[in-house]
């Protein structure tokens, strides 16, 4: 399979996952202001049952910030630009890993084969960047040859 499909699928992949992880903050967020409605006003000024309720509320809209910054920063990658060196958006394909540099998402499977989407805050990508394919870098005494960028 050509690298510019499978790139096309990853991203695919990615907000797919993000997407998911969205809907699932928002009906969390649902599920708690539901079950706060229905209890009703604070029995007392230390009312720990509402207190933690509107705790959890707050703790997963900050998850869903977070969800919408990294669905906004997947939807900045631009497929089609052809990458000849690491960077934000790119597939690297090195020795020892399969690496797409989007968003810090984890072990991916497209076709029995693993990709890892990383951040490009991870220190794995600051020993890559900028390098091109046949260019060696080390990463904890680990030594990566590139052998191709998309």
């Amino acid at each position: 399979m050509e690298l510019h499909e499978i790139k096309a699928r990853l991203l695919a992949k990615c907000i797919n996952q993000q997407l998911e992880v969205i809907r699932q903050l928002h009906q969390e967020i649902e599920e708690a202001q539901k079950q706060a409605n229905d209890y009703g006003q604070p029995k007392d000024r230390y009312d720990a049952f509402r207190t933690k309720l509107m705790r959890q509320i707050e703790m997963f809209a900050k998850q869903l910030d977070k969800a919408n910054i990294v669905i906004n920063t997947l939807q900045k990658i631009n497929i089609d630009k052809k990458l000849t060196k690491v960077e934000f958006g790119a597939l690297v394909i090195t020795n020892k890993q399969k690496l797409f540099v989007s968003a810090g998402l984890g072990k991916m499977d497209i076709d029995g084969e693993e990709y890892f989407a990383i951040s490009p805050l991870v220190p794995v990508f600051v020993a890559l960047k900028g390098k091109m394919k046949d260019d060696k870098a080390d990463f904890n005494g680990t030594a990566f040859i590139i052998e191709d960028v998309s």
